[in-house]
């Protein structure tokens, strides 16, 4: 039997990097037309780092509601409900606290190194807080409140664009935004072979770190962790997931949480509460079935959940 041939490609988008692969080239490029307009889209409506998003519009008028787009709705929509699933460890208004820590603008131009921090706990705001009309599609934002929609958001689009994709190109499609994987239509032979690895890298380069091969035919694969996103203010190196019940960078437990589930979003939600949880995450993915490979700080694995078998490691 001929192997299914793939082709892909790759660019830098919405803060992270795109990736596109196709199981017809020749979907190659109106695919990528069609992902870079859907992602055009989601920056538009949900960046907390451009002034003319709508999500920015929000929150300048503090207190009132405001019509927003579906894609800003759902975004939101999204985020509510994984902070609910998660007891509040995914609270969007950690965005506030994260501007006060040095992360005010794309990850990009933040300052790696700059003067100290105040660090003092904090308990509000909270999710809780916001107010959407999902029939209305109105959204709340109280004053003195940022939302911080990015790791949701972006794993929600890649679901999205993977089921679209597949849709009008008519072929297997697997869309990546940064550690959020999803795919969608019929997979290649041997299913999607996605690199899951400690280090942030080019998948098409050999792995900089500890890496395991999984195999992907639906679903979502989605790794979050504390080394990729993270900069000093004086003494202290802080990274980009906070626990939102005291304002500051979770506890350093976990270098890096991966996981898989029906979909991205969901995949997301578990390794991101999991950086959170810290030394009570295994129980919490185990306890919900949620296959995930946890790579502690001293550079030891632990998998819970039938972690998929490894197709190649390294």
């Amino acid at each position: 039997m001929t192997a299914t041939r793939v082709a892909a490609a790759s660019w830098p988008a919405i803060g992270t990097t795109v990736r596109l692969v196709v199981t017809d080239p020749a979907r190659l490029m109106p695919g990528r037309e069609l992902l870079a307009s859907y992602l055009a889209a989601l920056d538009l409506a949900c960046s907390r780092f451009r002034a003319d998003s709508e999500l920015a519009r929000a929150e300048s008028r503090a207190g009132t509601p405001v019509p927003v787009s579906e894609v800003l709705a759902d975004a939101v929509a999204v985020a509510l409900d994984a902070a609910a699933a998660t007891d509040g460890d995914l609270d969007p208004t950690v965005a506030t606290r994260l501007a006060a820590l040095g992360y005010d603008r794309d990850f990009e131009l933040v300052a790696r190194d700059g003067p100290p921090v105040r660090l003092t706990v904090r308990i509000r705001p909270s999710w809780q807080d916001i107010r959407l009309d999902r029939g209305s599609r109105r959204l709340t934002v109280p004053p003195g409140v940022r939302l911080d929609l990015g790791a949701t958001a972006k794993a929600r689009a890649a679901d999205r664009a993977a089921a679209r994709l597949a849709t009008r190109l008519g072929c297997g499609v697997l869309v990546g935004l940064g550690g959020d994987i999803a795919v969608g239509g019929a997979p290649p032979e041997g299913g999607w072979q996605v690199r899951v690895q400690d280090i942030t890298g080019n998948p098409d380069d050999p792995p900089a770190g500890p890496s395991q091969l999984i195999a992907m035919t639906s679903g979502g694969v989605s790794s979050s962790g504390i080394a990729a996103r993270c900069w000093r203010r004086g003494d202290l190196m802080l990274h980009h997931i906070l626990d939102p019940r005291t304002g500051l960078p979770a506890p350093p437990v976990w270098r890096t949480v991966s996981a898989v589930a029906d979909t991205a979003v969901a995949a997301n939600i578990a390794s991101t509460a999991a950086i959170i949880r810290g030394v009570g995450a295994p129980g919490w993915l185990d306890s919900r079935g949620i296959p995930a490979r946890l790579v502690a700080v001293d550079g030891s694995v632990r998998t819970v959940a039938a972690w998929p078998l490894p197709q190649a490691a390294a």
